[in-house]
């Protein structure tokens, strides 16, 4: 029995085991998309959105903020308690009366079981003016949730667009490297049957060595930008991830003229520093009313020992009884509290200065760099154009032997370099559009 035990036991195990292994198990949730799929920007801001480490803890102040809401309203609730207790008492207090006896006032073991309430009848605005700050507190944290989804999408939008370019550029470069070894083949062949040089063969393999090392260069970059996404996503950073899609997004339907008014009446920063502010008022008025008066009713009842004249007996007892709590002289804590409250308003209106000026100044660059952009693609557009246009011609010459193999190169060269140039412009218009709709509070679709 003992044998088949063993062995039911380590088939158990080897099963389990498989199952682990098949199911993969990894330390972290498997991603809500396949990695082979080339993901477009939509999907990656969902997942950034939902499961990045500050979207979390910023819902964690939520939460944190309700329970402080909660906390306050407990003023309006009665606090009842349990006491029990025993003493030991002596001497105890005796009584001798002379032709009456004598007579012990008190037990030595003295034993006590009570239950008390006590309820702020009022206290002068001092519960609901606190109240009031902490729900302040949470609509602070409620629009921090939307503050720091715009800030991550801004930094993803941005990563999503440089890895779209480096995908491009690569292959850009990868097309040139390929044409450049095709020349450098022909080159070699030509001078051995001695109809090229031997310059002509170093120069195309200096030009093939530059256009490897700046391949290079792109794929660490690419690699780089890559870990950075990879970590926005929650995915291990040497993950390889492809990614497609437009590039552009739609722009704010806003009038030039208005986009600064917009801007400051819908970004964030400038919502939260009008909340911070009205937060300020809330406590300079909590702080006034800090040593108002308040009116609290009592009332406890239990069973103790040590009522005469059965001393030892427990009876029942009770006790109720209204009070009126009076600061007379609060060491001039209330009125230091008024002026710290009163520095925090004036310290928020310079935020909300500070803000204004800092997003007004980010919304007209953004749009100045958009209308730069526009005009780089216009003119990266041209240059693709005559580039196509030399190449053509550049070939026609090489083939009736008027130009050389370099200068056919210096074409090829030309022709890659402005589609770099092209992608680069559209990149950098997809990112300032991106940039331009965070600046005036537009959520990005």
């Amino acid at each position: 029995m003992k044998v088949n035990h063993l062995i039911f036991s380590l088939a158990f195990l080897f099963l389990t085991t498989l199952a682990f292994h098949a199911t993969g198990l990894p330390q972290q949730e498997a991603a809500p998309f396949n990695i082979n799929d080339s993901l477009p920007l939509p999907v990656i801001l969902k997942q950034v959105l939902s499961s990045y480490p500050t979207i979390a803890k910023a819902q964690e102040a939520i939460r944190a903020a309700e329970a402080a809401v909660d906390l306050a309203k407990s003023g309006y609730y009665p606090n009842i308690g349990a006491n029990a207790g025993y003493a030991y008492i002596g001497p105890v207090p005796e009584l001798t009366i002379p032709n009456l006896g004598h007579f012990v006032m008190a037990p030595n073991n003295n034993y006590n079981v009570m239950v008390g309430v006590n309820e702020n009848i009022y206290d002068f605005e001092k519960t609901s003016r606190n109240v009031q700050v902490e729900k302040s507190n949470r609509e602070l944290a409620e629009k921090n949730v939307g503050l720091v989804s715009q800030r991550l999408t801004l930094l993803t939008s941005v990563s999503f667009y440089t890895q779209i370019y480096l995908q491009e550029a690569i292959r850009i470069k990868e097309t040139q490297i390929a044409t450049l070894k095709q020349h450098l083949d022909f080159v070699t062949r030509k001078e051995q049957t001695g109809s090229a040089t031997q310059y002509e063969i170093l120069s195309t393999q200096v030009r093939l060595s530059n256009a490897e090392n700046q391949e290079v260069d792109l794929e660490a970059s690419r690699q780089s930008e890559q870990a950075m996404l990879n970590s926005l996503l929650g995915l291990p950073v040497k993950t390889r991830i492809k990614v497609q899609g437009n590039f552009v997004c739609s722009q704010p339907e806003i009038s030039p003229d208005s986009l600064i008014i917009y801007a400051l009446d819908n970004r964030y920063e400038m919502v939260m520093a009008r909340l911070r502010e009205t937060h300020a008022q809330l406590q300079l008025r909590s702080v006034k009313v800090m040593d108002n008066p308040t009116l609290s009713l009592f009332a406890e009842g239990g069973c103790k020992n040590g009522y005469f004249p059965d001393l030892n007996a427990f009876t029942p007892n009770y006790a109720a009884g209204v009070g009126l709590n009076i600061t007379i002289f609060d060491a001039t804590r209330r009125r230091n509290s008024i002026r710290i409250a009163n520095a925090h308003i004036n310290m928020t209106r310079n935020d909300i200065d500070l803000a204004s000026r800092d997003i007004s100044t980010e919304v007209y660059q953004n749009e100045t760099n958009l209308l730069a952009s526009l005009k780089k693609i216009d003119q990266s557009n041209l240059q693709v154009k005559q580039a196509k246009e030399a190449l053509d011609l550049a070939a026609i010459s090489y083939k009736t032997g008027a130009i050389t193999n370099l200068d056919l190169l210096d074409a090829e060269t030309a022709l890659e370099e402005s589609r770099v140039n092209q992608l680069k412009a559209r990149i950098e218009y997809a990112i300032n559009i991106v940039r331009l709709n965070i600046s005036v509070g537009k959520p990005i679709q």
